[in-house]
């Protein structure tokens, strides 16, 4: 890999931006739903995407709220479709922020790798530029 090349691409939420807190309804304290997020063209050779979503404060370290993987090259968002690994919580799918109350500010992390295989459980060929969710937000973060 000598010679290798790197290249990124951008992960973005129409929510919310890098700096700001999650909105409520992305969290324990509203609905719950997952953030929607996209990102752009891939370089070539992209065969499919996995997403990851963690909270590097948690009070017994990382912790994954939301995987997904087997994300369609095509695909520019989450799909439906997309494979959901089990979260911390235990469950599928995503798990929105619920810090320990008066446990500080909590930041989280999401983040789109390429991968140039389908069906992988996620050997990341690249990585997009993190949606730098070092999010400060408590579980009562405010909406935009």
């Amino acid at each position: 890999m000598e010679n290798a090349t790197v290249t990124t691409f951008a992960l973005t939420s129409e929510a919310f931006t890098n700096g700001q807190a999650i909105p409520s309804q992305f969290t324990c304290d509203g609905a719950g739903q997952p953030p929607p997020l996209a990102w752009g063209d891939p370089p070539d050779g992209t065969r499919s995407f996995a997403l990851v979503a963690d909270d590097p404060d948690a009070p017994s370290g990382l912790f994954r709220h939301w995987g997904a993987y087997n994300i369609p090259a095509s695909a520019r968002s989450v799909p439906g479709s997309a494979a959901q690994a089990v979260n911390d919580f235990g469950k599928p799918g995503y798990g929105g922020p619920c810090p320990p109350k008066g446990h500080g500010p909590h930041h989280y992390h999401f983040s789109c790798s390429r991968l140039m295989s389908i069906n992988s459980t996620y050997l990341p060929a690249q990585r997009s530029r993190r949606l730098n969710l070092k999010r400060k937000s408590t579980s009562s973060a405010a909406p935009n």
